[in-house]
């Protein structure tokens, strides 16, 4: 029997936590089928990113059209795209793909290294954002693309609200940075559904925003409806974080397998 096809465009994570490891973990545990264009290759560990290099768009282009003239897709995910030359690429190459797309516009890494470059930003709000199903930012990444800084939970709106106008179909604002409960806005600017989840005490957290985004392009090449697949995703990241483990030096990742490992007794 086939399985729906998933596309993630991102740059590969040595320490397997985060990017297009990430991805791919999360797409088997989901039960899909996870394809990959790397954008860029990093040296990274639980400390923090080393270096990276991104590839030449060409390159980028050919997996690309690899992947997809061949075996299909059902839906794309984008991750890290590192520059304005890639970020304008891959936009090409999704405009004339008709499915589902979810846009994580990664900025910034979870130890504070940039992963874009700064004169990417305006290709990633005008080009890229529009093509999105949904897009996915934290608010480090609200703010590096429209300037709302995020305080408390009453500002999610007004974020949203400045993502939606750069034309993604709808957004989730993820306010896992905020004090208290994890809560996120998924809107269309019609609609509203806040997301809460217990926040759990556990600092090896690595990836987590790959996974969620790779979780959502999963659950929506399932056919199920936007709200539909964020509510599973958020659900199945609070688990992997909840499982997430120590690893190396820093911070750890979160467990792409903590409910392909549990005992089945446990519920």
């Amino acid at each position: 029997m086939s399985r729906p096809r998933v596309l993630t465009v991102a740059g590969s994570d040595s320490g397997g936590g985060a990017g297009i490891q990430a991805d791919l973990k999360t797409m088997l545990a989901l039960g899909v089928h996870g394809m990959s264009v790397i954008t860029a290759v990093t040296a990274q560990n639980s400390t923090g990113v080393q270096g990276a290099w991104e590839l030449p768009a060409a390159a980028v282009r050919a997996q690309y059209r690899s992947v997809v003239d061949d075996i299909g897709v059902d839906a794309v995910k984008t991750g890290m795209l590192a520059s304005a030359e890639l970020v304008g690429a891959v936009a090409e190459l999704i405009a004339g793909t008709r499915v589902p797309v979810v846009v994580d516009p990664v900025g910034v890494s979870k130890h504070g290294d940039s992963l874009l470059a700064a004169s990417a930003l305006d290709t990633m709000r005008t080009e890229l954002l529009p093509l999105a199903t949904v897009a996915t930012p934290n608010l480090d990444e609200v703010a590096q693309l429209t300037g709302v800084h995020v305080e408390s939970e009453a500002d999610l709106r007004r974020a949203a609200a400045a993502v939606l106008s750069y034309g993604p179909r709808w957004v989730l604002i993820k306010g896992g940075h905020l004090p208290g409960e994890a809560v996120d806005l998924l809107t269309d600017g019609t609609d509203e559904f806040l997301l809460r989840a217990p926040r759990h005490d556990n600092r090896h957290t690595h990836g987590t925003g790959c996974t969620l985004a790779s979780a959502i392009a999963s659950e929506l090449a399932k056919g199920r409806s936007v709200p539909e697949a964020v509510a599973a995703a958020k659900e199945y990241v609070t688990g992997a974080i909840a499982a997430g483990f120590a690893l190396g030096a820093g911070i750890g990742p979160v467990d792409h397998g903590w409910a392909l490992s549990r005992d089945p007794g446990q519920d």
